[in-house]
């Protein structure tokens, strides 16, 4: 049997030793109790409460505007609809950047508010004293680097980052910096798959990507882009397993038609 489904409980010692053994992680995002449940209930390893929820939770445009209180409610949500996977909750814009105290202080919010079991990071040296401070409280912390969408006001643009020779090279030195820092994990987002195999190697620590190739220890995806809920989402990266928004569509038309032809409810859906 495999590591994965040996256990009772995912930790990140868990993915330590998935990683060794060659076994694939696998990581979806989840806002809510409904989507944990069935998440966690299909098998999957890691639930990370993402502040993606900012987009595709509460149309913003980017995830900068969700607040560390909207982020601790998500978090409380998942975690009352999960028994076996390991959460890992987003830090949103603003509550950790440049201040290792405040750092801390969101970081200590996020595990004694919400009960999920880890925090989750963008960035690499710039970060790194916020990390450990992070780390003194015995709080697990998971890196994030490539694209980091809390910054896309820096970059400009979502398109794929590190495809240079400096950039590259310095995301393989901010991958070892985390490391040694103590991350547990490092979310790869949106480069070069060769550069994403070469990150991989080079540090001990498991790699979940997002448009990072096949190389890495893992993946994960928003889990609205996965079931097609998200329809005018359609990065190369994405691979839909369901057309929901589709369906639903149509099940809410035909729910309308009922009603208005009175079709519903029936005989068998009413009381006596």
């Amino acid at each position: 049997m495999s590591i994965a489904g040996k256990a009772m409980k995912i930790t990140t010692n868990t993915l330590q030793e998935m990683r060794r053994a060659g076994e694939k992680i696998t990581m979806l995002t989840a806002y809510d109790y409904s989507m944990a449940r069935i998440l966690d209930g299909a098998g999957i390893d890691v639930i990370l409460v993402g502040d993606s929820a900012s987009n595709v939770m509460a149309g913003n445009d980017t995830t900068v505007p969700i607040t560390l209180d909207q982020m601790i409610y998500h978090a409380q949500c998942v975690v009352n609809g999960v028994d076996r996977a390991l959460i890992v909750c987003d830090m949103p814009f603003g509550s950790y950047q440049g201040d290792s105290k405040q750092a801390l202080n969101s970081a200590i919010r996020i595990m004694k508010e919400s009960g999920a079991h880890a925090v989750k990071l963008e960035g690499g040296a710039e970060i790194v004293e916020s990390i450990e401070r992070i780390l003194t409280a015995g709080i697990p912390v998971m890196g994030h680097l490539g694209l980091t969408p809390q910054s896309i006001y820096k970059f400009g643009t979502y398109s794929v980052r590190a495809r240079e020779e400096e950039e590259a090279a310095k995301l393989i030195e901010d991958a070892k910096l985390l490391e040694k820092a103590g991350c547990f994990s490092i979310v790869l987002e949106k480069i070069p798959a060769e550069l994403a195999a070469k990150v991989t190697a080079a540090v001990n620590i498991p790699t979940i990507g997002i448009g990072a190739g096949s190389d890495v220890d893992g993946q994960v995806l928003v889990v609205h882009d996965l079931i097609g809920l998200t329809h005018e989402f359609n990065p190369r990266f994405l691979r839909r397993y369901l057309n929901l928004y589709e369906m639903m569509t149509e099940a809410v038309k035909e729910y309308i038609d009922d009603v208005r032809t009175r079709d519903f409810p029936n005989a068998d859906e009413r009381y006596s």
